[in-house]
């Protein structure tokens, strides 16, 4: 096996022990031997594919099943906690106060629908040439949620995608970028109503499934969400500028995800080239 296949096989092993494994205690070292590679060579690919260290992306995707767990279902924040490896209240708050901006207490009465911030990496259509070029890996699984938009077919998608993400992390901060992902995110989910689901669709891509036919009422949507664009966020006592890109498209009922990825694209792109909300059919 060359070196680049085997950057491949390292990063989908340590995917899979760690989404396997993030009620359960374990370390750095005991993914690299699962992976039959170097610490160092796990870190290495890791950090070129997803831009985090191991560190950061286990608790990120820890963080975010607390959150799930916190609005879904009556377990105490403690037993929560527990869950997901923090031995202590405090050690949780702090933790997940740094990736939703909230502590445990203020998200269950203030966050409204989805909480998959950092969903889980799909394995399924991560590409060789992704991690044998260094790329970022950023398709999130939707498979759980596949046959619901299955069955919405005729119904419309919008689409959101962050606008100028990579300069904000490249030149202010990766810390700065995820405020400006929890912002949109939190935008967006402000503006569904209730029987409308937000997913994260990548790095910096969202969806929202309106379950609606109704082009004006998906128009207003994506106009509440769209007339916060360049409202800031504070980042170490400085201004952030948050806006996106939008458009809708029409679910057909042979869906396929390499479609949706295809239309999402797509869509994004007229947006930005026609700087105003867009439909697709």
């Amino acid at each position: 096996m060359n070196t680049f296949e085997n950057s491949f096989t390292i990063f989908i092993t340590a995917l899979e022990y760690i989404e396997n494994n993030l009620c359960y205690e374990f370390s750095q070292e005991d993914i690299a031997a699962n992976c039959y590679c170097s610490l160092s060579s796990l870190q290495k690919t890791w950090k070129f594919c997803t831009h985090l260290t191991l560190k950061e992306y286990i608790a990120k995707r820890r963080i975010t099943l607390a959150g799930r767990d916190i609005l879904k279902s009556d377990m105490n924040v403690l037993d929560i906690a527990m869950k997901y490896g923090y031995n202590s209240h405090e050690v949780f708050t702090r933790a997940f106060t740094k990736v939703w901006g909230v502590p445990p207490s203020r998200f269950k009465k203030e966050w409204k629908g989805s909480c998959d911030l950092y969903p889980r990496l799909n394995t399924d259509y991560i590409e060789k040439e992704e991690v044998i070029n260094m790329r970022n890996v950023k398709k999130f699984d939707v498979s759980e949620f596949y046959d619901y938009l299955k069955s919405q077919a005729g119904t419309y998608i919008l689409c959101f995608d962050i606008r100028n993400l990579m300069p904000i992390n490249d030149n202010i901060g990766r810390d700065a970028g995820d405020k400006v992902i929890l912002e949109a995110f939190r935008r967006i989910n402000e503006a569904a109503q209730d029987n409308m689901l937000c997913l994260r669709m990548g790095g910096d891509e969202f969806v929202m499934i309106t379950e609606s036919a109704d082009e004006k009422l998906v128009a207003e949507i994506a106009q509440s969400v769209l007339s916060q664009n360049d409202t800031p966020v504070i980042h170490n006592g400085a201004e952030v500028g948050v806006s996106m890109w939008c458009g809708a498209i029409n679910i057909d009922s042979s869906l396929r995800y390499s479609v949706l990825c295809s239309d999402f694209e797509a869509v994004i792109g007229k947006a930005r080239e026609s700087g105003r909300f867009e439909f697709m059919q």
